[in-house]
């Protein structure tokens, strides 16, 4: 049984979520709080396994509850009824969120990734992951990696390229680790795409800090850092040479 608490400051979305949870069998909602202050002083008693957290709560954020927690011991679900710049955050962290208002099928998926997740158990690193985020550019951000033992915790700018593998991704580094995630290279994409990073070709992403070299052709190639050598789409061009010029 998963326990849960809900901190929200509107009743409304508290009960929406309440009734949501009814339809899942191993999911209970042990409390709600409407204030940060409170929900603190709850989280040491009741020990949930799971936290519904309003971004916006009175006159502090989702972020201050976390930043005054001793330590983190729960799988945390955002809720906001704004697609800000902090929904980017929450995907680089690979923590969830749910755009009010709450849809069913949206719920329902959320519940059942915090349900994989509780079996990892890195809570922490992954709420400092977010908190270091939320202040800091692009480029200095970190990216959660789910990988096959667990996740894996990397800064953007160390990220050289990533290469399509059907639905896998190859990312490589500047330490020459080769890390294969299951997921297609289309959400690094989305994920990457305000932090310099530029799809040259379908199978490859490639960070445009690390561009050595452009050579003409058709597309042309890019030499990168590491040397490897990569051809550039001809359609992609134009975009392309627009980006690093």
């Amino acid at each position: 049984m998963i326990k849960a608490i809900i901190i929200d400051d509107e009743q409304h979305c508290i009960n929406a979520i309440k009734l949501l949870a009814k339809s899942v069998n191993n999911l209970e909602i042990i409390n709600a709080y409407t204030s940060v202050d409170e929900a603190v002083e709850a989280i040491e008693w009741h020990q949930p396994d799971l936290v519904f957290l309003d971004v916006q709560i009175h006159d502090k954020t989702g972020f201050d509850f976390l930043k005054m927690m001793k330590s983190i011991t729960f799988e945390v679900i955002f809720t906001t009824a704004h697609e800000e710049f902090a929904v980017q955050a929450f995907k680089f962290s690979a923590i969830d969120y749910l755009l009010k208002p709450i849809e069913e099928e949206d719920f329902m998926l959320a519940i059942a990734k915090s349900q994989e997740k509780l079996a990892i158990k890195d809570f922490s690193k992954k709420v400092n992951t977010l908190l270091n985020n939320i202040s800091k550019q692009d480029g200095s951000k970190k990216i959660t990696i789910p990988t096959a033992d667990g996740l894996e915790f990397l800064e953007v700018s160390n990220i050289i390229r990533c290469e399509a593998d059907i639905n896998y991704t190859t990312i490589f580094t500047t330490d020459r680790k080769k890390i294969l995630v299951s997921k297609t290279l289309k959400s690094f994409e989305s994920l990457l795409s305000n932090c310099n990073f530029f799809r040259i070709h379908n199978s490859h992403l490639i960070n445009l800090d690390f561009v050595k070299k452009y050579t003409k052709g058709k597309g042309g190639y890019v030499t990168l850092s590491d040397n490897t050598v990569i051809e550039v789409s001809s359609r992609k061009k134009e975009a392309f040479l627009k980006a690093i010029c």
